[in-house]
């Protein structure tokens, strides 16, 4: 955890109920839905503070597109505040997360939504780069927090 709070105050929402899905029927094609990619990431908790993702609107089901024809899938996040330390850290816990959880031919961009963030090109690039994220995820502190984050049961 960091020592100083960045954002020492953060607006917290309500988390949303989950939809009951029915999937009597297996996927034909194997379509990977947007709303099913949030329902598996939504619970991440925020490396800063006890709350998830979604509770601080970092993260919302419109935030997540994917295009079925060119194989994309798009996943923007808020961070709460514009010198967010730690938006690099959020989108490895997503990358984590997702890893290993869509066909082959799927891309997995995670990016910061356009505006949200003082070096926003700076973190875009670091999130979607292969050999940056693999030696981030070297690091035993970072991958430690990452864990944490992921596997927290403190929501």
């Amino acid at each position: 955890m960091t020592l100083g709070l960045i954002n020492a105050n953060p607006v917290v929402h309500a988390k949303k109920e989950r939809i009951a899905r029915v999937d009597d029927l297996p996927h034909a094609d194997d379509a990977v839905d947007p709303l099913e990619i949030y329902d598996f990431v939504r619970d991440i908790r925020d490396p800063e503070h006890p709350y998830s993702l979604e509770q601080l609107s970092v993260l919302s089901e419109e935030s997540i597109t994917v295009d079925e024809k060119l194989g994309r899938i798009l996943i923007t996040f808020t961070p709460t505040i514009q010198h967010c330390t730690m938006a690099t850290v959020i989108g490895l816990c997503l990358r984590e997360k997702l890893k290993n959880c869509f066909p082959l031919h799927f891309k997995v961009d995670i990016k910061v939504s356009p505006g949200s963030h003082a070096d926003e090109e700076s973190v875009n690039k670091q999130l979607n780069d292969k050999e940056r994220v693999a030696a981030a995820m070297e690091n035993p502190n970072l991958r430690q927090l990452v864990d944490e984050c992921l596997y927290s049961s403190e929501l």
